[in-house]
């Protein structure tokens, strides 16, 4: 009776032993499963993150390429409006120059024959002005220096009354013609067209062409 007691109660023991060891079994079990969905959810969230990312990251570069662009195209767009805007104004300048030039000719008095038998005609325009000066001060007399501003300022009103080129032309006499007053004979390349031009000093204003003669020869 003894030894069926015992026997029973080693089997109850190991009943509960392979009872708790399967509870503590499926504990572990159900810990170890639950750390595999936490970490597949942590790490699939970072993957998500990564591709949210880098999508954010590929769409801020792409909005600032494209805002480049525009930048590029709006001063492209000025560039070619600025551009035109100085062709205009181009345009429109050298239309007035030309428009003036044709006022000033069609002032000119002209008279055929002058002051001697080479003059072939005279052209007077009281259309001419001064053609300005960077001399301050008095002026009492002209100064008949190649090297100086008053020379160079009597050389614009020649070329300003006859149409010749300063750079190309050459300047047979240039002298006194009277109290602020002077006198010059130049001609273009191979002498086709030769003038006596004479000029006067208007104070604060530079030299001013008063006669043009176009004479036959020199």
């Amino acid at each position: 009776m003894n030894n069926d007691y015992n026997k029973s109660s080693r089997y109850d023991k190991r009943a509960k032993r392979k009872k708790t060891n399967i509870i503590l079994n499926s504990l572990i079990g159900v810990v170890l499963l639950l750390i595999i969905v936490v970490s597949v959810i942590i790490f699939s969230g970072g993957n998500n993150n990564d591709v949210n990312n880098a999508t954010e990251n590929e769409q801020a570069d792409k909005n600032k390429v494209e805002q480049k662009d525009d930048q590029a195209e709006d001063a492209n767009a000025k560039d070619e409006a600025n551009e035109n805007a100085d062709e205009e104004n181009a345009s429109e300048s050298k239309d007035t120059e030309e428009e003036n030039k044709e006022n000033v000719e069609d002032e000119a008095i002209v008279t055929e024959g002058g002051s001697d038998s080479n003059v072939v005609r005279t052209i007077e325009n009281p259309a001419w002005e001064p053609v300005g000066t960077t001399q301050t001060g008095e002026h009492p007399s002209a100064v008949y220096d190649s090297s100086s501003a008053d020379w160079d300022e009597m050389l614009n009103a020649i070329t300003y009354a006859t149409g010749l080129d300063k750079s190309s032309m050459t300047v047979y006499f240039l002298g006194n013609d009277g109290v602020n007053r002077s006198v010059g004979t130049v001609f273009s390349p191979g002498k086709e067209q030769i003038y006596r031009v004479y000029i006067e000093w208007v104070d604060g204003q530079g030299w001013k062409p008063t006669k043009v003669e176009e004479l036959s020869s020199i």
